[in-house]
């Protein structure tokens, strides 16, 4: 009998562990549980929508999700819907991939004010998450503050400064596009705590904010070294190219642009305050411990995500993420990607995670089923709850739908963000 695999989450690490089982173990029944009822995770939500080139894997997912054996089940919530428990009776093996999507808060005061948002609720609402669909998320302009010194804060930086036309290409949604160009903005602060040579930037991304039509980056709060001296080559080789990418924008000018970008290091973010709304964020100089404040009527915390926890799985509260040991939880339970050993790397760092995951499951299995009722079981318990599943052929309806409609306006797609929206395009 073949053996049967539930994967708890349709993002990347979900995918890449999907490939390392139809390989490992040829003819296995793999069923992926999406608690939305669209798949990818991060690719869809995550990736920023004017960065197509790092959306595309999503083709190989989708290949992957039509293989023989394998079926998406959108919709579906583990812990609303059926149980962790009940997974694990049902399977031979239950693999966690259920990410990072949580944002891990400063701790300072004002952190709940009007206009202070964490990353991951507005990286969400421009990429049309349902759960963001009626976030409150304004630009009353002109100034935005982004606390983060990686690849996140740049998203959030470029996307705000982008032009109409610079978007064209993306699949940012429509409500979000409209919020960016009726706002005023003259001034975006990222504000990090490290100094120059410890940011955590790629190169690639850093540099394109020197290619922007209507903004301009400028560093403040630093001087900018010749080199990181970093003791790992492969660390320093990024470090030292961003430190000459930042020198580079050493003779900008602020205000040559309508747009000015603020690239603050070496400042601590000690509160935010406001009557009734953010005003202004109170920094602290990493040197001098000088205090002053950057006003900002707009402020969104990028300091990095914490995972969700599920009932009856071990959770390492303090890191944020599912305890295991090299990916193993308790027997016939694993966990993989951000969930297994926290928000690092980008999106191919998860495939080798996944499939040393995968190989130790495969290897615990012993090579044989214990016969469990796996796909029929879930299905009847699902039916028996009222659960409206959506299939892969729900999902691809959803993309038709998306990508009929971008078309009219020469966008990539328009993304559908609204939970009963989706379920009703995807019941055809």
């Amino acid at each position: 009998m073949s053996h049967c695999i539930a994967i708890v989450g349709s993002g990347p690490s979900g995918f890449y562990a999907l490939d390392g089982l139809l390989r490992a173990l040829p003819g296995a029944r793999v069923d992926i549980i999406e608690r939305l009822p669209t798949p990818y995770g991060l690719v869809r939500f995550g990736v920023a929508p004017d960065h197509q080139g790092t959306k595309a894997v999503a083709r190989q997912f989708e290949r992957l999700a039509q293989k023989p054996g394998v079926r998406f089940l959108g919709n579906v919530e583990v812990g609303r819907d059926v149980s962790l428990g009940e997974l694990r009776q049902l399977y031979d093996g239950v693999v966690i991939a259920t990410g990072a999507a949580q944002d891990r808060r400063l701790g300072v005061p004002g952190e709940d004010l009007p206009g202070v948002f964490g990353s991951w609720s507005v990286v969400g609402w421009y990429n049309g998450h349902p759960d963001f669909a009626d976030l409150n998320f304004a630009l009353p302009g002109p100034s935005v503050a982004v606390i983060g010194n990686g690849n996140v804060a740049i998203d959030l930086v470029r996307v705000l400064a982008k032009t109409e036309e610079e978007m064209k290409a993306s699949d940012l949604c429509a409500h979000a596009a409209a919020a960016i160009r009726s706002a005023s903005l003259t001034d975006i602060w990222m504000i990090g705590r490290r100094g120059p040579a410890d940011a955590s930037f790629t190169s690639a991304e850093l540099a394109e904010l020197g290619t922007l039509a209507r903004a301009v980056p400028v560093v403040e709060g630093a001087d900018v070294p010749a080199a990181s001296g970093a003791a790992d080559p492969a660390i320093a080789k990024v470090r030292d190219r961003n430190l000459e990418i930042l020198r580079g924008f050493a003779g900008n000018v602020a205000g040559s642009k309508p747009i000015t970008l603020h690239l603050l290091f070496n400042a601590t973010p000690l509160g935010f305050e406001g009557d009734g709304r953010l005003e202004r964020v109170v920094l602290r100089d990493g040197g001098s411990g000088r205090q002053w404040p950057v006003q900002a009527q707009t402020a969104i915390t990028a300091v990095g995500y914490r995972s969700a926890p599920l009932m009856e799985a071990r959770f390492d509260v303090d890191a944020g993420r599912f305890a295991n040991e090299e990916g193993r939880i308790d027997a016939g339970l694993y966990v993989v990607g951000w969930a297994r050993r926290g928000p690092s790397g980008v999106i191919a760092t998860n495939r080798s995670d996944s499939l040393a995951v995968v190989a130790r499951l495969v290897a615990e299995l012993g090579g044989h089923s214990d016969g469990r009722d796996g796909p029929t079981g879930l299905d009847w318990l699902l039916s028996e709850r009222g659960c409206a599943v959506v299939d892969f052929g729900g999902w691809q309806r959803i993309e038709r739908a998306e990508i009929t409609e971008g078309g009219k306006t020469g966008s990539v797609r328009r993304k559908i963000h609204r939970m009963p929206d989706l379920l009703h395009v995807a019941r055809g």
